[in-house]
């Protein structure tokens, strides 16, 4: 299900632009059709009250829990959704009132270190099927205020939905602007969609090495632009939307954390409008790669800082339960579920 088409439906049935924004607003905020201090009875066209249960079950039943992994921090968990052709999606409870929804069911830039597009794209994920996502984290935590774009999937390579599932939460799912981000690898199309944008969200962009070359190697199908084109293009949206972007660095042992790195990241983000996520890779049966450890991932970050790049060290939730981005979805594929813990919502 489209967003567009939901909306269609609904003025089919007789309701006005207000009626469609309120009926929303219900479903994205998981608030009940019933009661209230606003009841919809009385209010909406007989014909959208009629076919408001089915349609609010019909949303319902646009994802199904198949499980769900608590991390040890009490606070993240990761869900494994099935979406309604057998596929699914991983979508992240974060700390601090987030969630991290995904855009595709696989992904085609085939980054080495991630294990979502081991497998290549298999299909889109819908703009309704990305705001169920939200839908859901909200009736686990109401107090829902964060959606990050950063899940399964290249964000760019579905850039219509994404920004439908955008404008719909920024202005119907009451989401501040700002706490709406969008993750890309980098893409030209993606950054002047974003400055057109209705909802202008934050930017998140994939950085993960300085060197052109390496680049290529470790994001084999991302747009060829250099890093210092992709660091442009992203401050001049930073400046233009009023948000800071958020830069991301997988930091993997022994490629991208030596000191050629360190200087290109200080002569790149230097006096930027930005800060520097520096995530220590997540790791997964399969990939050559390892994480440093954490004391040397901190004094990168601390490196990094006195040189006057805002370096912030943030750690991936749900490693301690083997469901690293991709991970879920490629263990069940393969019969080998994750360590389980259950969460009582």
């Amino acid at each position: 299900m489209l967003i567009p088409d939901l909306r269609l439906r609904l003025r089919a049935l007789g309701a006005k632009p207000a009626h469609e924004s309120r009926v929303l607003r219900h479903w994205v905020q998981a608030l009940p059709i019933e009661g209230g201090k606003r009841p919809l009875q009385g209010w909406l066209p007989k014909g959208v009250m009629q076919a408001l249960p089915g349609l609010m079950a019909e949303l319902d039943g646009l994802l199904a829990l198949r499980s769900e992994h608590a991390g040890s921090d009490g606070q993240s968990a990761r869900l494994l959704l099935g979406l309604h052709d057998g596929q699914t999606v991983e979508t992240v409870l974060l700390p601090r009132d987030g969630v991290c929804v995904s855009s595709q069911v696989g992904c085609a830039v085939g980054c080495q270190f991630c294990m979502t597009g081991v497998g290549g794209l298999i299909r889109q994920v819908g703009s309704a099927e990305i705001v169920a996502q939200v839908v859901m984290a909200r009736r686990k935590n109401p107090r829902l205020k964060k959606v990050v774009f950063m899940g399964m999937g290249e964000p760019a390579h579905n850039l219509v939905n994404v920004l439908d599932a955008i404008t719909l939460l920024g202005h119907e799912g009451g989401f501040a602007h700002k706490q709406l981000v969008f993750s890309t690898v980098g893409d030209e199309r993606a950054f002047a969609a974003l400055h057109a944008a209705p909802v202008r969200p934050a930017l998140a962009l994939s950085l993960h090495t300085t060197d052109a070359a390496k680049r290529e190697h470790l994001l084999p199908r991302a747009p060829r632009l250099s890093p210092e084109q992709l660091v442009e293009a992203a401050d001049a949206y930073a400046r233009a939307s009023g948000y800071p972007t958020q830069y991301q660095w997988t930091l993997l042992d022994g490629v991208n954390d030596g000191p050629e790195e360190l200087d290109g990241i200080v002569r790149l983000l230097k006096g930027r409008y930005g800060l520097l996520n520096m995530i220590p890779f997540n790791s997964a049966p399969g990939l050559p790669y390892t994480r440093p450890s954490w004391e040397r991932a901190r004094a990168i970050a601390a490196q990094l800082c006195g040189r006057g790049v805002l370096t912030k060290l943030r750690d991936s939730a749900g490693q301690d339960v083997e469901g690293g981005c991709g991970q879920l979805r490629a263990r069940e594929a393969l019969g080998r579920p994750a360590r389980v813990v259950r969460i009582h919502a």
